[in-house]
């Protein structure tokens, strides 16, 4: 489990490249409990598309996790445009981090509120070769989310926000003890779970059924 030293010490988190694994099971499914399953952590849960939609889609993810970002530089847009923005789908996506690195990296995207989440996750994403598998990733993070208008000094203080760090950790957590998660990234699809890269394709043979029922 990172420990809030591990991410704390990010600034010296410039050895020569960090080795992070490339973390996805086969894809299998099985159900659990929706109910427990749709409560939120400490920091509440950032859904789009609307609460009464027949599809709710939870995914665990890390943000330094390669086949994360290949779901949402490939997979993710066409979901979003076809199901989520037509209100067929409900979505959020949850911390898991792997790494301090990805913890670091969600506490950057939390620390602004939800209106910032989805812009600062897919921007990592899609740029995850610029800063998780660089020399310097902490530095090259720090210039990418300039980008997003983070300050220097905002930037440091949302590596160092206590109440954040917790509730990313207590997400994983719930998510390794009650959901069994231990790959990403994993998905929930109204409680059954799918896990490793997801095409659009291989989602849309899922979500029609739940919704044209």
């Amino acid at each position: 489990m990172t420990t809030r030293r591990d991410v704390l010490k990010l600034t010296g988190l410039v050895t020569a490249g960090l080795a992070l694994p490339a973390f996805a099971a086969p894809a299998f499914a099985d159900t659990v409990d929706n109910a427990a399953l749709l409560q939120p952590g400490p920091l509440g849960d950032v859904w789009l598309g609307p609460a009464d939609a027949k599809c709710t889609i939870i995914e665990y993810a890390s943000m330094t996790c390669p086949h994360c970002a290949k779901f949402h530089k490939e997979t993710w847009p066409e979901l979003r445009k076809r199901y989520i923005d037509t209100g067929k789908v409900r979505f959020t996506l949850r911390e898991f981090p792997l790494d301090p690195l990805a913890t670091a990296a969600f506490m950057l995207a939390r620390c602004e509120g939800d209106k910032m989440y989805y812009p600062v996750t897919d921007l990592l994403f899609d740029q995850q070769q610029g800063w998780a598998f660089t020399q310097k990733p902490v530095d090259n993070l720090e210039q990418m989310l300039k980008q997003a208008g983070y300050t220097k000094d905002k930037f440091e203080a949302c590596l160092k926000n206590e109440k954040i760090y917790s509730g990313i950790n207590a997400v994983k957590q719930r998510g390794m003890d009650v959901f069994k998660v231990d790959s990403t990234p994993t998905f929930f699809i109204n409680g059954t779970r799918y896990t490793g890269e997801q095409t659009i394709d291989a989602m849309e043979k899922v979500i029609k059924p739940i919704i044209e029922a």
